[in-house]
Formats: C-alpha cells, sequence, structure tokens
C-alpha cells in the first residue's frame, strides 16, 4: 500500500467512526505523526493533503525542515517531551507545541514567543494513566489547575485544549475509559470559560485506537503507522 492509500483508508475509518457516533467527520483533524519518517514519505503525505503533522524531536526536525520548507500550507506541531533549554528552537521551527506538561515550560515557551513576536497554541499534556515514564501532568492535579489560570500571563502562548497517550494495551477498548475520562474534564474546563483559554482541542487517539478516540469525542487524532507504515528504528506509539 502507498502512503496516499493508506491515508484514504485512514479517513475511511474516521468516516465510519464519526457515523457510528453521530458526529460530523469534517471536525476531526488527521495529523500525521512523522517522527523517525523521511521527508520524501511526508512530502508524499503531503501531496495527499495531509496538512498537519507532529513531530518528537526537536534535532530531528531540525535536519529535515530544509527539505521541506516548499510545503507553505502544512503545519508543523510538536507533540513529544520539549526540554527548556530548547523552547527558543521549538519557536523557531514550529506552529504549535502540544506538550505543555508544566508552569516551567509554559513560561520559558511564552518568554521565548515573545522574544519571537510570535503567538503559539498549545495544549496541555495529560499523564492519563500515571506512567512514570510519560510526561504530562495529572488529570486532577493542582498543577494543571495553576496552567489553566495563568492563561493571561501567558500573553504569547494561546492554550487551546488538552492531549493524552493512555497506556498502551492490544486491545483499543482497554483505551475507552481514559479516553472518556479526557472528554469529561475537556467539557468541564470549557464550561468554567476561563480567561485566555480556549478549549476547543482534544488530541486523542493514534494508528489503533484512534477509533474509540472519535467515539469518545476526539477533535484531533495522531496517526503515523497507519499511514506510514511500521518504524523500523523504533517502536512506533502513534
Amino acid at each position: 500500500m502507498t502512503i496516499r492509500e493508506n491515508i484514504a483508508r485512514v479517513r475511511k475509518r474516521i468516516q465510519a467512526a464519526a457515523s457510528r457516533a453521530r458526529r460530523d467527520p469534517k471536525k476531526i483533524e488527521l495529523m500525521a505523526v512523522s517522527k523517525t519518517v523521511s521527508a520524501a514519505s511526508i512530502c508524499e503525505a503531503y501531496e495527499a493533503d495531509i496538512r498537519l503533522f507532529g513531530e518528537n524531536r526537536v534535532q530531528e526536525f531540525t535536519a529535515k525542515a530544509a527539505a521541506l520548507r516548499d510545503l507553505t500550507q502544512a503545519r508543523w506541531h510538536m507533540i513529544g517531551h520539549l526540554q527548556t533549554n530548547k523552547a527558543g528552537s521549538a519557536i523557531a521551527l514550529f506552529d504549535g507545541v502540544d506538550s505543555i506538561d508544566s508552569l516551567r515550560l509554559a513560561r520559558k515557551l511564552n518568554a521565548a514567543a515573545m522574544q519571537a513576536e510570535k503567538k503559539l497554541p498549545v495544549l496541555i499534556e495529560i499523564n492519563i494513566g500515571g506512567e512514570q515514564a510519560k510526561s504530562g501532568v495529572a488529570l486532577d492535579s493542582e498543577e494543571l489547575n495553576q496552567l489553566l489560570s495563568i492563561g493571561p500571563e501567558l500573553t504569547n502562548l494561546e492554550i487551546r485544549g488538552l492531549m493524552a497517550l493512555p497506556p498502551y494495551s492490544d486491545d483499543p477498548e482497554q483505551s475507552r475509559p481514559y479516553f472518556r475520562r479526557m472528554r469529561e474534564k475537556f467539557d468541564e474546563i470549557s464550561n468554567q470559560r476561563l480567561p485566555a483559554v480556549r478549549m476547543d482541542v482534544l488530541s486523542i487517539g493514534m494508528s489503533h485506537d484512534f477509533e474509540i478516540a472519535i467515539e469518545e469525542g476526539a477533535t484531533r487524532i495522531r496517526v503515523g503507522t497507519a499511514i506510514f507504515g511500521e518504524r523500523k528504528s523504533v517502536r512506533s506509539t502513534a
């Protein structure tokens, strides 16, 4: 199967899942997770009308960026853990950061965005399974409340929503309760109408469970393997 064919299959699965949930598939963003993927393969996805891409590492994307500069309509988002000392590089490279996991990172990124005179959409990463090996803030933590409350202070960041990666299971149904809890929290925050917080992105679901995520309310899914195939260098988690 070609990348174009894979994308067509993914879009059909999105439509089917949206239909089951009585949702409009046009309101579900498809992000192609292009970590460890060559620039040539990314260009193939772009030619098949993918416009939103997710990268995990600043250094890796820096090496690919020059080869991708002609993809003028592409939006590049950082979805992996971002070290505070790379905040400036992230501002220069990305159109969004979907992995804010601490007050310190939020403030560092805001300072870098101010210096670059750039407004950056961001998502708060939730460690929904409480896994030590993963980044993110706990769902019902004081740190999440603090991140949401300092929205007005982050003048050059726009808090747009939440992102999460549940514990991996071969059975996609095992992700459902985590996705449901994320949607409940997303709605709870939305209803609070906090200043400088715009809740319109719920980024949950990957190649093996995005249909469950759509059924539970995802507005953005992150798909890597189902588009680009199995990664050879690292185990795929997207």
